[in-house]
């Protein structure tokens, strides 16, 4: 089974990205699927409606439902997971309290990235990936579903599921949100993903 992930770095170029996810051992980490990836990306494109360089990251609870979720722009130059996990994990503890004290996890990270370039795996998203499995082991979180939004539309790396729209040029009208005449969103709407508003903070990497 294929996913449409692009061939493995060299040995060279793994050592300049750092910290770094290969697309097999993501396959093997025994990631939750998400049960209606559409809605959640569909969800989250209307509340952030990320531009390339954006990453949002969103907790859900057991029933999929979103719980909490903030987006920020990467900025830094390396392409590190040591770099993009303390990101996550700074967002992750500004919008919800950890759940270190239970046994089990009960909510699940997922993260959406907007980038430029073709929708299959790239040493970047592989950063991404170590990046959002470590964040979450430290937030008391279940490791959930790494998404790319690309010109090409949107895709679960690892599960082969994906979508034309929304993509990382999706307009907010695209996607069901109202606008006023000055640009600015008059209403979000509401879909089952979240039951609580999601909370949107902005920074740098």
């Amino acid at each position: 089974m294929t996913f449409g992930f692009a061939p493995p770095p060299s040995a060279g170029s793994a050592s300049r990205v750092g910290r770094m996810l290969q697309p097999a051992e993501w396959a093997a980490a025994g990631i939750p699927l998400l049960r209606n990836p559409r809605e959640v990306v569909t969800g989250l494109h209307s509340r952030h409606l990320p531009t390339p360089s954006t990453a949002v990251v969103a907790v859900l609870d057991p029933d999929e439902r979103l719980t909490a979720s903030a987006s920020f722009i990467r900025r830094a130059a390396a392409v590190d997971g040591w770099d993009f996990r303390n990101a996550l994990l700074a967002q992750l503890r500004r919008v919800i309290p950890h759940d270190l004290r239970r046994r089990t996890p009960i909510r699940t990270a997922v993260l959406l990235y907007c980038r430029e370039g073709e929708g299959r795996w790239t040493e970047e998203d592989g950063a991404w990936m170590w990046g959002l499995r470590d964040a979450c082991t430290l937030h008391g979180l279940r490791c959930g579903a790494y998404i790319t939004l690309t010109h090409d539309g949107w895709r679960v790396l690892g599960e082969g599921r994906g979508g034309r729209r929304p993509n990382s040029a999706s307009l907010p009208t695209e996607v069901g949100v109202a606008v006023e005449g000055d640009g600015d969103a008059k209403a979000l709407p509401r879909p089952r993903l979240g039951a609580r508003k999601a909370l949107s903070h902005s920074a740098a990497v």
